[in-house]
């Protein structure tokens, strides 16, 4: 058990469902009081209600992480119900998969928005809580897609998730004033609602190109992070994990009948 972490209060951005919502239920059975911002309220009290059954602590907020104001008012939220924030895990995106010839600037615009730009509104606004505790840890989710692999369709998405890596190597050295980690989890195939969406012929298909052959559970995206928040992780910044099962090491899936 990662005993800094009881009593942290924590904001996870698209906590409601998916890796997010992996991400706030390892916190909260660490003892983390746990705050879920997202855009649905019906998922995101679902979620809540998850944890408090199983002894935890958790609300949930309503926010747009695209805009600025709703994000202000999440962090305002979160303070008047547990305290200061102590981390962050921005972890909101959104893949639709659209292919370049298909894909309209919105598009493009709508997923950098709640992918990247949210990424800096939400750090920007904790850093006033991680200077008057003089200490704070963010936990970004990027993924292998972009800054490792593509797929096609993907390529908006790919784009925000390397933008959040270029993002965080200059963010570590001005957040190191306050006293402030930040580190990027990158996830391979994770077993979520989104991908189920895809269909089992992908998901197979997935699971057959990995070395461990299965897709990761959101558990191991969330110990990740765990990791990055504690206090055994106060000496890293600025670097990220990938937590892929193997995903990108073969080079083709011929490579995988060897072993």
């Amino acid at each position: 058990m990662l005993t800094s972490i009881q009593n942290k209060v924590v904001i996870v951005t698209g906590g409601s469902k998916g890796i997010g919502k992996g991400i706030a239920s390892v916190f909260a059975r660490q003892g983390a009081k746990v705050m879920i911002a997202a855009r649905g309220m019906a998922d995101a009290e679902a979620a809540v209600a998850e944890i408090v059954a199983a002894g935890g602590t958790a609300a949930c907020c309503k926010t747009d992480v695209a805009d600025w104001q709703s994000v202000k008012n999440m962090v305002k939220i979160t303070e008047a119900e547990f305290g200061p924030v102590d981390i962050l895990c921005a972890n909101a995106g959104i893949f639709p998969q659209i292919k370049l010839i298909d894909m309209e600037p919105d598009d493009w615009d709508s997923v950098m928005a709640t992918n990247l730009k949210s990424t800096f509104l939400c750090v920007k606004a904790c850093i006033p809580s991680f200077e008057r505790a003089g200490k704070g840890r963010v936990v970004v989710t990027s993924s292998i897609t972009g800054p490792i692999t593509g797929y096609p369709g993907w390529a908006h998405y790919g784009a925000s998730k390397a933008g959040q890596l270029g993002f965080l190597k200059t963010a570590a050295m001005e957040l190191a004033r306050y006293n402030t980690t930040i580190n990027a989890v990158m996830p391979g195939n994770i077993m979520t609602e989104g991908l189920q969406d895809l269909g089992q012929e992908y998901l197979d298909t997935m699971a057959a190109s990995i070395p461990l052959k299965r897709l990761g559970a959101v558990e191991d995206i969330g110990n990740a992070a765990l990791f990055f928040a504690s206090d055994e992780a106060s000496y890293i910044t600025g670097q990220q994990m990938v937590v892929d099962g193997g995903q990108i090491l073969p080079e083709s899936l011929e490579s995988l009948s060897e072993i």
